[in-house]
């Protein structure tokens, strides 16, 4: 590139005390330097190959993608207008090292230079990026990212704590959000720096201390967007430890939507900016009271509804139905014990005299059965004879009731004596004749 050099030394005031008018210099406008400097640059630079990390990669509304081009020591701004980036296999992201072939153009409004991207192909992924990918990979392997880890969130948290920058515009979008939604929830504020060395281990001891004092119902660990290197502490192994090991739930906040880091994956929830993250542990107060209010008349109604049910079901027991209600009620089962009672009455009396006249009957059988009545109907006993005495009623039945009675013709012999008893007396007879 050609130096760019204007006519005379470069100090105006150098030379004689009082210039002439041939020594004074024509200044250039803005406009004009701007333009030389345009003229010059995209001339100089019309076709470019340069290799470099993506960095702050944002599509814009209309199509075309914004991003940076960086190395170690430098950065230049480029972009790549729609119809091109249609050309692309592969997605574009921060991290990708990439080799951009194109044009440095210069805008001439901001007084920028940028390179205009004509085509784009992958040199290998960033060393940034490489690393979290291999970080990533070896922390899920020991299971820090695993679902069961995750703990839920407290739906009214009495205090909330913050682990951020305190200067960032995280804390203000969290303290404004949850100052609209719920006042009344207690705020901690953990001060962390969010970038630069030696951030991360800052971040994880606030998460360590909020632990070990029980500072907090919940955590907010977090910050506000950025370049992937601007999030690399949220990334850091020793803050992903720390918030697994945490048993106050958190919720990881880092950036926009479309960034990402470690945190991310071992939190128990993943806000995709701050004020979202506010509003995950914060209800809102309005929300709150339209529910006790929904929740209020829907139990008014029910207890309405209820009262007005034992109104209707006392209406029927006015005193004058109560006594009519009680006889329909009553009358049936009356009557069922009046024939109940008459019914057992009827079974007793039946089962009475039955009973009775069993009992007449065995007394007619036993008289019948007895020695005194069969002798009354003509029949006599006889029985061997005895010396003759004088016995009384008492001595004549145990005599009945005694052995010696003659049953067969074989039990006696000719002028044997025998006995006859009748119902009344007795006669002595002699044998004389035997008939067997």
């Amino acid at each position: 590139m050609s130096a760019i050099q204007y006519g005379g030394s470069s100090d105006p005031d150098e030379g004689s005390a009082s210039p002439g008018p041939r020594s004074l210099k024509p200044a250039l406008s803005v406009s004009a330097l701007t333009l030389l400097i345009k003229n010059s640059l995209e001339t100089a630079f019309s076709s470019v190959s340069v290799e470099g990390e993506v960095s702050n990669s944002k599509l814009s509304s209309s199509g075309h993608l914004y991003f940076s081009l960086k190395d170690k020591d430098a950065l230049i701004q480029a972009v790549m207008f729609k119809f091109r980036l249609a050309e692309l296999d592969f997605d574009l992201s921060d991290g990708l090292k990439v080799i951009a072939r194109g044009s440095v153009s210069v805008y001439a409004a901001r007084g920028q230079y940028q390179l205009i991207v004509q085509s784009l192909r992958l040199s290998g992924l960033g060393d940034i990026l490489a690393i979290l990918e291999e970080r990533k990979k070896r922390l899920a392997q020991e299971g820090l990212f695993d679902l069961e880890r995750k703990k839920p969130l407290p739906r009214f948290p009495s205090r909330v704590g913050i682990v951020t920058s305190p200067t960032g515009a995280a804390i203000r979008d969290i303290l404004n959000v949850l100052g609209r939604r719920n006042s009344g929830t207690d705020i901690l504020l953990l001060p962390a720096p969010v970038q630069g060395e030696g951030a991360g281990e800052i971040i994880a001891a606030r998460i360590r201390q909020a632990n070990a004092w029980k500072l907090a119902d919940v955590l907010i660990v977090g910050r506000g967007g950025g370049s992937l290197e601007d999030l690399l502490a949220f990334s850091d192994e020793c803050v992903v430890r720390a918030i697994a090991d945490s048993r106050i739930p958190v919720i990881s906040a880092v950036g926009h939507e479309i960034d990402w880091a470690l945190s991310d994956f071992v939190a128990d929830v993943r806000a995709p900016t701050p004020s979202a993250a506010a509003e995950l542990v914060a209800e809102s107060r309005d929300i709150l009271l339209r529910e006790i209010d929904q929740f209020g008349g829907s139990l008014a109604a029910s207890i309405g509804a209820r009262v007005d049910y034992a109104r209707l079901s006392l209406s029927a027991f006015a005193p004058r139905d109560v006594e009519a209600r009680f006889m329909r009620i009553f009358m049936p089962i009356a009557r069922r014990f009046d024939d109940a009672r008459d019914e057992l009455t009827s079974a007793v009396s039946a089962l009475f005299l039955a009973t009775r006249h069993r009992i007449a009957l065995a007394e007619t059988s036993l008289e019948l059965a007895s020695p005194e009545a069969v002798l009354k109907r003509g029949y006599s006993i006889v029985r061997k004879a005895s010396p003759e005495s004088a016995e009384s009623p008492k001595d004549r039945a145990e005599r009945l009731g005694s052995g010696g009675i003659i049953r067969a013709a074989s039990q006696v012999s000719l002028d044997e004596s025998l006995q006859l008893i009748f119902s009344s007396g007795s006669a002595r007879v002699d044998v004389r004749e035997v008939n067997s």
